[in-house]
């Protein structure tokens, strides 16, 4: 349940935290407004400016290539895997990107190798929103002043973060009992302020446990670092538990988009009869042949032996919702988990 005051809190806070907007600005809806883009075109409306709907009513390109030419000073909202989609299709690398104002991207993890090839073909016009449906597109925000500071230390992780909270909430990671972790430890992301959701409609007990404590339980699990940066690990219900051991899909997943011949990958865990569950990489390739020998290497590189894939299914594409997110309950199903029955109250998250 989102009141007027929320919507004009979230809407304040895009002006604070990502960039001021005028009546000759455009913003493109290129997702579907019922999530993530409807909430980023409030600021665009509030002052006036341009909204520009494409006539095919989806993701496509070339459109969006042609439209930012011909509206110019364009901002739209894009899910990774948009981004993604973007940066490896041949009309949108070979068209004019001047129009473009701003991609803000969010909804799901944000791999750094995407990012860079984002940032190399598009330059300085990228910046990130955390949010949930809970707390419309108010949590954290890397800016993209931030992201354009190649030459600030640690730049490389800040990018793989969620960025800063947003000037009108507190955010906090807490451990199971609600208590503050120090900086580095991982716990659950808890956020208050006059964007959270008033509760959800007609269920109490959803609520009440929600938000118990005057604060929002996003069920993410995160950590900040001695800047603020807060670094998202995953949702709970990804976390993989193999041997007792946990392990974080985004890391492994971090470690196999670093081959040129990957497309996307997505990381799940898969019921095992000794360890519990064992790590599983559904992987899309590019045209040329990837190995899962030369995926092994690449991981036995980069991270403890215990977290790298035990198997590796390659895919023609992963399975996505029409607002561009994997679906890793989806894949989890197909490799060997039950039906996941919707539990989690948090169901309004894009």
């Amino acid at each position: 349940m989102l009141t007027h005051g929320i919507l004009m809190a979230q809407t304040l806070a895009y002006f604070a935290d990502i960039e001021p907007v005028g009546a000759g600005d455009s913003v493109l809806h290129a997702a579907p407004m019922s999530h993530g883009s409807g909430c980023y075109g409030l600021p665009f409306v509030a002052m006036g400016a341009n909204t520009v709907v494409p006539e095919s009513a989806g993701f496509e390109p070339d459109e969006i290539a042609t439209l930012l030419a011909a509206h110019g000073n364009v901002s739209f909202f894009a899910a990774p895997t948009m981004v993604n989609r973007l940066v490896n299709h041949a009309g949108f690398t070979a068209a004019d990107h001047r129009g473009l104002r701003t991609i803000i991207y969010g909804g799901a993890p944000m791999h750094l190798e995407t990012l860079l090839s984002a940032m190399d073909l598009l330059g300085p016009k990228l910046a990130q929103i955390y949010g949930q449906g809970e707390a419309p597109m108010t949590i954290t925000a890397l800016s993209k002043d931030v992201h354009a500071d190649r030459a600030r230390p640690r730049w490389r992780d800040i990018m793989g973060s969620v960025g800063l909270p947003h000037v009108n909430v507190d955010v906090r990671v807490a451990d199971e009992e609600d208590r503050d972790l120090p900086a580095g430890e991982i716990g659950e992301v808890l956020v208050r302020g006059d964007v959270v959701m008033k509760g959800y409609w007609r269920d109490p007990a959803a609520s009440a446990a929600t938000l118990r404590g005057g604060w929002l339980h996003t069920g993410d699990m995160g950590a900040f670092d001695d800047e603020g940066f807060l670094t998202l690990k995953d949702r709970s219900k990804d976390l993989i538990i193999s041997g007792g051991s946990n392990i974080y899909p985004r890391e492994v997943e971090e470690v196999l988009l670093r081959h040129p011949g990957v497309l996307e990958v997505s990381v799940i865990g898969r019921p095992h009869p000794d360890w519990g569950e064992e790590v599983v990489a559904c992987v899309v390739s590019r045209s040329e042949q990837v190995t899962p020998a030369e995926l092994d290497a690449l991981c036995l590189d980069a991270i403890a032996r215990f977290k790298r894939p035990r198997d590796y299914v390659f895919l023609q594409t992963l399975p996505k919702n029409n607002y561009g997110k994997v679906l890793k309950t989806e894949l989890r199903r197909q490799h060997g988990q039950p039906n996941e029955p919707d539990t989690d109250p948090r169901r309004t998250r894009p």
